[in-house]
């Protein structure tokens, strides 16, 4: 992979690390930056997943297919981040 593929990488990562927080429902206990190193992690997780369903990755504009499935893994990502990190709340009245 050249310089010039991992920086687009790092930048599609952090739309793909945004647009899976918004899809999921309800609030997340994990700040942006945590969401952008998800979602950096989900493009590249995403891109071999897409290439191993047979998912065109190298075509001449946006890999949509590629796209959604980057989102959904950023999501799934996020949801576990948000839950293994999630506010613990101890004492007598666990509110």
């Amino acid at each position: 992979m050249t310089i010039t593929g991992i920086v687009t990488a790092i930048l599609i990562g952090i739309v793909v690390g945004v647009l899976g927080r918004l899809v999921l429902p309800g609030k997340q206990p994990i700040g942006m930056l945590v969401t952008v190193l998800v979602g950096i992690v989900a493009a590249f997780i995403g891109t071999a997943l897409a290439r191993a369903m047979g998912i065109p990755t190298a075509t001449n504009g946006i890999d949509w297919l590629e796209l959604l499935v980057q989102v959904v893994v950023a999501a799934v990502g996020v949801a576990i981040v948000a839950a293994a990190t999630g506010k613990r709340r101890t004492g007598l009245l666990r509110r």
